[in-house]
């Protein structure tokens, strides 16, 4: 099953509303893909097997406190998650 939610990120003018999904993404333990609702942004965040995570891709401009952000959203979903 696609993990999928719900995921505000802080725009420039107001919040931006969007939802994450974890996708595969190659040479990555775990990759999500955030996709704003209104289109204006797209971004794909991956975590390395040491555990930082990178913006791997997705449109410009953005803002680098946005794969903060969406980490620890992210982790909030992750440590509420019962596998």
């Amino acid at each position: 099953m696609e993990q999928q939610f719900d995921v505000v990120l802080t725009g420039s003018d107001s919040p931006v509303e969007g939802i994450a999904t974890m996708i595969n993404y190659p040479g990555y333990n775990r990759a999500y893909e955030y996709n704003a609702i209104d289109g204006t942004i797209h971004l794909i965040v991956a975590q390395e097997p040491g555990g930082q995570w990178h913006r791997v891709a997705g449109s410009e401009p953005y803002f680098a406190g946005w794969v903060d952000e969406l980490v620890e959203q992210i982790n909030k979903v992750d440590s509420t998650t019962i596998i």
